[in-house]
């Protein structure tokens, strides 16, 4: 049994971190990810993103960026500590919130939630899943588009990854692209405004406690030079969804047979809650009902990477939104003993 640790006195904190070394999601991107081709960057504050190379694989060189700014501040960050999960403490006068780590138990007035949602690739349920004897794989387990040479690459989905990765896979070889929907291009500049915009549709579904959605169903797919490119070549030619997996391919909506060999499943990613669920947040839309960056229920629980700000669009405020309530409500007993 773990010994049990104090709890965190007033006005300090504790992170955890259940990589093995700084930089988050970002330490698991596909190499061919370059700072070229990045959809964006949200920048960490006070410290502007530096010049990089732009064939220079993102995974590498934010990590670095992560890294550099974890010593720049002194953060002290225990790694690699992964949360198992978060209790209400029973009876408590303080109202403390009980923190199960891998490194023993915690006690705290309040918790930032950042997890985020690589860790939770969602694969979608389709019949006949089981059967099909080719290759499949999440975004999440992406390489490079190499190792595809010579095969036939049905991808599934409609974001940004999805698109992003057709691209790069069909300048190698054959590939097919199926959506649920017909994917909703943008015909605009997507200036200032429209990314309020975006970020405010998000924000009003997590409002209404409705799981969110993700940020590019508001914003539509921008057609980039490389996308134009890859839409010229017929790589953007969109399927509807198959309707079945066979032995060796997939049942078109028509009735007709495809024959692939690996089907990529760029169908997005869920929120990484698992640890939060003895807390009951969610509501009875399915969703946890949020105000900003902080749950509706209780302003000692706020989730950052949640709604707008799984985003980098929604991001750039998030963490110093949650912080500076945190210390708000958590002023009177800032100063005073443990």
């Amino acid at each position: 049994m773990p010994r049990q640790r104090p709890r965190i006195p007033s006005g300090t904190y504790v992170m955890f971190d259940a990589g093995t070394g700084p930089g988050g999601a970002w330490r698991h991107r596909w190499k061919s990810l370059t700072m070229a081709t990045v959809n964006g960057i949200s920048e960490l504050p006070g410290a502007a993103v530096p010049a990089s190379d732009p064939d220079a694989p993102s995974s590498e060189f934010l990590s670095a960026y992560f890294a550099d700014y974890e010593k720049a501040q002194r953060l002290s960050v225990q790694r690699p500590v992964k949360v198992r999960s978060v209790r209400f403490t029973e009876n408590h006068p303080q109202g403390l919130l009980s923190v199960e780590t891998s490194a023993g138990p915690w006690q705290v007035r309040a918790i930032i939630n950042a997890t985020g949602t690589w860790t939770r690739p969602f694969w979608p349920l389709y019949p006949g899943r089981e059967d099909f004897t080719g290759r499949q794989l999440h975004v999440a387990d992406y390489v490079s588009a190499e190792e595809f040479r010579g095969q036939h690459v049905a991808v599934v989905g409609g974001g940004i990854s999805a698109v992003g990765l057709l691209a790069e896979i069909s300048l190698l070889t054959r590939t097919s692209w199926f959506t649920r929907r017909p994917p909703d291009w943008r015909e605009t500049a997507f200036d200032a405004s429209a990314a309020h915009e975006a970020v405010a549709k998000v924000e009003d579904r997590v409002r209404r406690g409705l799981p969110p959605q993700s940020v590019v169903s508001a914003t539509g797919l921008i057609k980039t030079p490389v996308l134009a490119a890859a839409e010229s070549r017929g790589a953007l030619e969109r399927l509807p969804m198959f309707t079945e997996m066979l032995p060796t391919g997939v049942r078109l909506a028509d009735g007709g047979f495809l024959g692939v060999d690996v089907i990529l499943w760029a169908t997005g990613f869920r929120a990484e809650l698992e640890h939060l669920a003895p807390l009951h947040l969610r509501g009875p839309g399915g969703g946890i009902a949020m105000a900003g960056t902080q749950v509706s229920a209780d302003p000692r629980i706020h989730l950052v990477g949640y709604g707008a700000s799984s985003s980098t669009i929604g991001a750039n405020r998030a963490g110093r939104t949650a912080v500076r309530e945190i210390l708000t409500l958590l002023q009177p007993t800032l100063g005073s003993s443990a």
